[in-house]
């Protein structure tokens, strides 16, 4: 190395700061509000993907005269396929980035959808609906952490709870394609999903890469030019190298060694109990409406003013987080979803079912937009990506076995049984969550 470059890095390393620093003080530009609403679809579309095979189940169903066990084993296919995904594009990540993951993510998933709407047997549509969940998952996977890595710290909370608010506009996206299109039946429905492979462009277009993923792999001048364009010049960054960039990358399995393992394993109990609160009654919702005389039509109707109402919940956990942190708020919500899931199941009639159901709504979501946000912020950026995927496929987990479980159970109990069952998860994540520290306001590490 010569003089005039050792004196050059001697110059950049005093004055020099990390990436959680400059983010510290960073005006909230355009280009934060472009990245995000770019992310935000992003997450619609996730949602979309992952409720329509539950609106399109029943007409699958008839076609090839399935099943309540075999429609629930179809309805788990994307989810199980999510859990080896997730803990691939977890790994991934690390390597190749967070935009070129979610990327390749969005654009190779159009394939699938194409294939699931000419798929000839009940076995073909669970392979492919198994290999879709594969390749959704680096979406699923990514999509809060990156968001996370380009926001300044003093709005975190609140933004990236409102990328939350993705999910309820991905379920009415998926019930108003299904009300549209389902009489030219359900290989119409999916096939249509195609399209959400064009995405891909815009992510491309509109979101940089972290500058923590940048610094984090040496790469501090590119690191420099992300934050310089997140704040639109207003920001003049030089960055230190992360770890990895001195020799000291760490791998997938960190998660489970020394202080992380704790970590770990509480967000692992959240992330089943919760996934499994939520899913359990969404996947069966159709056949717990019915079996109170809701006809489908009327179900549909019923789950998209449920949607609705998660709009108010996380709208209401964002404002309530940046200003109270994660712990408390998440505590409240969760309390509260499991309060309004034992009402539900006990409801005496239609108008009851409605009362309960929104506040459900209003609660679960609420709180699930506060996790998302928490399970980011938890472990370092050599660590997020896989403490990430690990999480997504804990979820993943109880959204494959509950849609089958939840079948068995409801085969041989009543409405009240089985919505109790599922409130009872809910009663595990509330204990949980008293055990993760605080994060609102800190910078990423």
């Amino acid at each position: 190395m010569t003089t005039e470059t050792t004196a050059a890095a001697d110059d950049r390393d005093n004055n020099a700061l990390s990436v959680g620093e400059w983010f510290a003080d960073m005006p909230l530009t355009r280009t934060h509000w472009l990245a995000g609403m770019t992310l935000f679809m992003t997450f619609v579309i996730e949602s979309w993907e992952m409720m329509i095979i539950i609106f399109s189940s029943g007409a699958i169903g008839s076609e090839f005269e399935l099943t309540n066990t075999q429609i629930g084993s179809l309805i788990s296919a994307m989810f199980i396929g999510m859990i080896p995904g997730a803990l691939l594009w977890g790994k991934l990540m690390g390597p190749l980035g967070r935009k070129q993951c979610l990327v390749i993510s969005v654009g190779l998933y159009g394939i699938f959808p194409l294939l699931s709407a000419f798929a000839p047997t009940f076995e073909a549509l669970w392979v492919v609906r198994f290999a879709a969940g594969i390749v959704l998952a680096g979406a699923l996977v990514v999509t809060f952490p990156f968001f996370e890595e380009l926001v300044p710290v003093r709005v975190r909370g609140k933004a990236t709870v409102y990328l939350s608010a993705g999910w309820p506009l991905g379920v009415l996206t998926a019930i108003g394609v299904t009300v549209l299109w389902m009489d030219l039946g359900w290989r119409v429905v999916l096939g249509f999903s195609s399209l959400v492979s064009l995405w891909a462009f815009v992510i491309a277009r509109f979101v940089p890469e972290s500058p923590y993923w940048l610094a984090e792999k040496g790469r501090t001048d590119e690191a420099d030019a992300s934050i310089i364009r997140l704040s639109e010049g207003r920001v003049c960054a030089e960055t230190t190298p992360g770890d990895s960039a001195r020799g000291n990358d760490i791998a997938f399995l960190n998660i489970f060694r020394g202080k992380a393992l704790r970590t770990t394993v509480i967000q692992s109990a959240i992330n089943f109990c919760f996934a499994w609160g939520y899913w359990g009654l969404t996947s069966w919702m159709p056949a717990l409406l019915a079996e109170r005389g809701l006809q489908a039509r009327e179900g549909l109707g019923f789950m998209a003013l449920s949607a609705l109402f998660m709009f108010p919940g996380y709208i209401s956990a964002s404002f309530l987080t940046g200003r109270f942190g994660r712990k408390k708020v998440m505590l409240l919500y969760v309390f509260m979803s499991a309060v309004a899931g034992f009402g539900f199941a006990a409801s005496a009639n239609v108008t009851q079912m409605y009362v309960w159901n929104f506040t459900l709504s209003f609660f679960m979501l609420g709180g699930w937009g506060i996790w998302n946000t928490w399970l980011g912020e938890i472990y370092d950026t050599r660590n997020r990506g896989a403490g990430t995927a690990w999480g997504v496929s804990a979820q993943r987990v109880a959204n494959a076995i509950a849609p089958i479980a939840i079948g068995g159970v409801l085969a041989t109990s009543n409405f009240l049984q089985t919505v109790s069952f599922i409130t009872l998860f809910l009663a595990v994540t509330f204990i949980a969550s008293l055990f993760l520290p605080e994060t609102e306001g800190e910078a990423l590490a």
